[in-house]
């Protein structure tokens, strides 16, 4: 292992220019304009890959955009770990709350980050922290020290739902066959206090619609006689929450996991700071179901958030109508064992329930997913664990976050293997938002851990 350190430490510097170059491609997949760019960056991976050591390295075309797959078959009586992450991004907008461009990417000094972050579109989401597994696996690769096979995938769709990857998995089993799942694609509660994902959050996305009059009416000629949808769908959203926090949708809760006292008590030991998480976004106070803390409200349990609102007049100046229609779109986090179907179709049932006569509501279902548990007694999780404590030298804790990463479902299910959640950003990173960054640190410190990871788990 020391020679393989020493490899990182002399590269440190190459590996972050490398990475720079793969953040200055606006690798947008939710935009068309950015196809190219999305299609260069595949190219650019996979020649990351195979200046690696990589063998068999394709760019494989699906009904999106392409996975990049590369591999290192050392012999079959090793475990195979496959690596999964993505290298497409979210887009940067608005660009006016960006301090520089987000696709220029730079280094700065915070409060969180002293030894300097890397600040651009994707540095922590996905680039940087997929990137750590190709310079991991380079430098096992130049030292000779590789323990096990290794295979990545690599996909380019992920900020889109995932749509190709399943397809793809499905008919490619053998090429992927692998005995567990490595991603990169998660944060740690803090440098202060490393620690391991072992659980996430499913979803269920839906759109829904109010519709009232068959027009825009006057609202001083129709004001006060008919339905404004606006307020409508506005009472509505109020009804599917109480003032204990409490989700009110029929059945909502009937499958929902139950925690064991042993286990809220071991999350609890992350220390949390109520006054820290207030100050880090900004608020007064905090609110949620009752009866649970900030950890539990953001992990353990099922949540339902409006994310937009829209309906009538919202341009320049006024304009004085009672709008036809009005929409919003609404999340719901889930926890083992609901379903995304499950909840959305309990979701539409009730919301139909509470509409009012002299209106029309349609819900329209968006994407979904379902949630993950890796218990902490596992090989995977053990490896892990032990991994990091090494790299870090400090205690290395569960922790279930209450992000979703719908795939590691869909992995377990068609390749039969358990994902290893070993993230390393910050949840104060500012993903998908403007000004995202990346630790220098934590760019570093997964470099290090993720062959230290190799070694645990081919040993057990």
């Amino acid at each position: 292992m020391q020679e393989t350190l020493n490899y990182i430490n002399e590269n440190k510097q190459r590996f972050v220019d490398e990475l720079f170059e793969l953040l200055r491609i606006p690798s947008i997949s939710a935009d068309p304009a950015y196809k190219n760019d999305v299609l260069k960056c595949a190219d650019v991976c996979a020649e990351h890959l195979r200046n690696a050591g990589a063998d068999n390295v394709e760019v494989c075309k699906t009904n999106g955009y392409p996975i990049v797959f590369g591999e290192k078959l050392l012999d079959k009586s090793l475990p195979t770990v496959l690596v999964y992450g993505h290298y497409d991004v979210q887009p940067a907008d608005p660009l006016e709350l960006w301090r520089k461009p987000p696709f220029e990417p730079y280094i700065e000094k915070t409060e969180l980050h002293p030894e300097g972050a890397i600040f651009a579109r994707g540095s922590a989401d996905d680039k940087g922290q997929f990137f750590m597994h190709v310079k991991a696996f380079e430098a096992m690769m130049k030292t000779n020290t590789l323990p096990c096979n290794v295979k990545f995938i690599l996909e380019g769709e992920e900020e889109v739902g995932s749509v190709s990857l399943g397809d793809f998995v499905n008919e490619n089993k053998e090429k992927l066959s692998c005995d567990c799942i490595l991603i990169s694609d998660t944060h740690i509660y803090s440098n202060e206090q490393p620690t391991v994902t072992t659980g996430l959050r499913g979803l269920s996305y839906v759109e829904v619609e109010v519709e009232g009059p068959n027009r825009d009416l006057h609202s001083g000629l129709y004001g006060g006689a008919v339905p404004n949808p606006i307020h409508v769908l506005s009472r509505m959203i109020a009804k599917l929450i109480d003032e204990d926090g409490h989700i009110t949708i029929d059945g909502f809760y009937d499958n929902v996991e139950t925690v064991s006292d042993a286990e809220r008590a071991d999350m609890n030991k992350l220390k949390d700071n109520p006054e820290e998480f207030k100050k880090s976004i900004g608020l007064n106070g905090v609110e949620g179901e009752k009866s649970y803390t900030t950890l539990e409200r953001t992990s353990i349990r099922p949540t339902l958030d409006c994310n937009g609102i829209w309906g009538g007049y919202t341009g320049e100046g006024a304009k004085t109508v009672i709008p036809s229609k009005a929409s919003a779109k609404i999340s719901m986090r889930l926890v083992p064992y609901q379903t995304p179907e499950e909840i959305t179709e309990k979701f539409t049932k009730y919301f139909e329930k509470i509409a009012p006569e002299n209106v029309k509501v349609k819900v329209t279902p968006h994407h979904g997913g379902m949630p993950y548990v890796l218990p902490s007694d596992t090989k995977e999780f053990l490896a892990a664990k032990q991994a990091m404590e090494t790299a870090f030298g400090k205690e290395v804790l569960p922790y279930r976050s209450g992000g979703s990463i719908p795939i590691t479902a869909m992995f377990e299910k068609v390749l039969g293997a358990k994902s290893v959640l070993m993230g390393f950003g910050l949840d104060s990173d500012a993903i998908h938002s403007p000004n995202e960054h990346y630790g220098l640190f934590n760019f570093y410190k997964g470099i290090e851990s993720i062959p230290l990871f190799f070694g645990n788990y081919s040993k057990k």
